[in-house]
């Protein structure tokens, strides 16, 4: 057989093997109730703020689909991916192990990095076929007389499959390496808790762990469901993926000595490494919420655009301390996105704040830029603003911007329930059965 052939084959072979798995079976089984009891509390919720004859004047994002119905909609795919798409993975690459069909496969004149990118293909559409629970969710919302902005849900849609890649990509690695199915599953719990732990250390130390946080899978799918694609970001993701299917292309060459292959992995994680930095780098983002709730206003921006000298900013906040995460997720965040040169530090003694309160100089933030410095006590994104204008000597100009007044919808959530409770599961246990008495 040519190699295309080959390929082909051990694509189909896969194929098979995940029809044959139970593991996805229930994966796609459990998405559909997840997204339904997900979808179902967003829209009462929402349709609760609304309210029967609400309105929209001065609510701003909110009222934003995206923040009240997608995120937490889109947040039931993150669950099952963390939690339950794994086991897919891992019984996808043990299955090979333990049937002696790795051997077999081995014998084939097809590389190792084909043969995991086969099971990276079936295991992508599997996820794939997981997450067409959404769209009932948006053919029900737009029956409600919701709107749907397709840039922002492409956006929230990209962020779920990168974090699908990483989870996929991990339970490869682990499954590669460890010589049972258990044993993978406790290494792929293991670095998934080690990365939340990543984010809670930075949630109360700051510093290099919050960069270090961004990249996690958790931070990564948060600023997705926002609508903000950060190009840095996705590289980084898509570079973690390659790693550990690359890890796993490695481990499957049985034929190779455990010191060969260590080797092979310490150099590919090397590679990673650099490129991970590189990456890192790269500052492009793109807003595609409709709210625009990533960026300041377009006056605003063009006003700081005009600012070319870096900007230092201090802030004497713990990081527990919630005008520590008002000024970081409403101003700061925003800041970074048009300032090429944005340096900031934080300064506290504790990390609740509670017993700096009577310190002098607890809560000021302290602005230098072109040599001038300013200190403001204002954490809102207007008081920054205000402060970067003042030293920078420059304002904004109207342009006439219309801002985003938010789409209000008091509806229930009327059949979701019989939907996503009865009908997909119904659906799902008949493909499942119509599978098997084929086989």
């Amino acid at each position: 057989m040519h190699s295309r052939e080959q390929w082909t084959w051990v694509l189909r072979k896969e194929w098979r093997e995940l029809l044959s798995s139970r593991s996805w079976w229930l994966l796609l089984g459990l998405t559909g109730p997840l997204v339904g009891f997900a979808f179902i509390g967003a829209v009462r919720t929402y349709g609760e703020a609304s309210g029967l004859n609400g309105t929209a004047a001065g609510v701003g994002e909110a009222f934003s689909p995206l923040v009240g119905v997608w995120a937490p909609t889109f947040s039931a795919c993150e669950l099952a991916a963390v939690f339950l798409l794994p086991f897919v993975g891992i019984r996808l690459f043990a299955a090979d192990a333990q049937s002696g069909a790795l051997k077999i496969e081995a014998q084939l004149p097809i590389s190792a990095i084909a043969r995991v990118s086969a099971k990276a293909v079936v295991l992508t559409a599997g996820w794939t076929i997981a997450s067409l629970a959404l769209i009932p969710a948006a053919v029900l919302w737009r029956s409600y007389g919701g709107t749907l902005y397709a840039p922002e849900l492409l956006c929230s849609l990209a962020g779920h499959f990168l974090n699908a890649g990483l989870t996929l990509a991990l339970a490869a690695a682990a499954a590669a390496v460890s010589e049972h199915p258990s044993t993978a599953a406790i290494l792929t719990l293991a670095v998934t808790v080690g990365t939340w732990m990543v984010n809670f250390v930075a949630a109360v130390q700051g510093g290099w762990w919050d960069r270090a946080a961004a990249y996690t899978p958790t931070s990564m799918v948060a600023e997705f469901q926002r609508g903000l694609w950060r190009l840095d970001v996705s590289l980084v993701a898509v570079v973690l993926t390659a790693l550990g299917f690359g890890l796993a292309a490695i481990w499957v060459r049985i034929g190779l000595t455990v010191r060969r292959r260590a080797g092979g992995s310490l150099v590919l994680a090397a590679v990673a490494a650099l490129a991970i930095a590189g990456a890192s780098l790269v500052r492009p983002s793109w807003d595609l919420s409709e709210s625009r709730a990533n960026s300041f206003t377009r006056a605003d921006e063009a006003a700081l655009r005009r600012i070319t000298a870096p900007l230092r900013i201090e802030a004497h906040l713990a990081p527990e301390d919630p005008r520590r995460f008002d000024l970081e997720r409403r101003a700061l965040r925003k800041l970074r996105r048009v300032l090429p040169d944005v340096e900031v530090r934080y300064v506290s003694a504790t990390t609740i704040g509670l017993f700096e309160q009577s310190s002098l100089h607890y809560g000021e933030v302290w602005y230098e830029l072109g040599g001038r410095r300013a200190m403001s006590r204002v954490t809102t994104a207007e008081g920054v603003l205000e402060s970067i204008y003042d030293l920078s000597g420059v304002s904004p100009t109207d342009i006439g911007e219309e801002p985003f007044r938010g789409r209000p919808l008091a509806a229930a959530p009327r059949h979701a329930g019989a939907v996503f409770y009865a009908g997909w599961p119904a659906v799902v246990l008949g493909a499942a059965l119509w599978r098997r008495r084929r086989r």
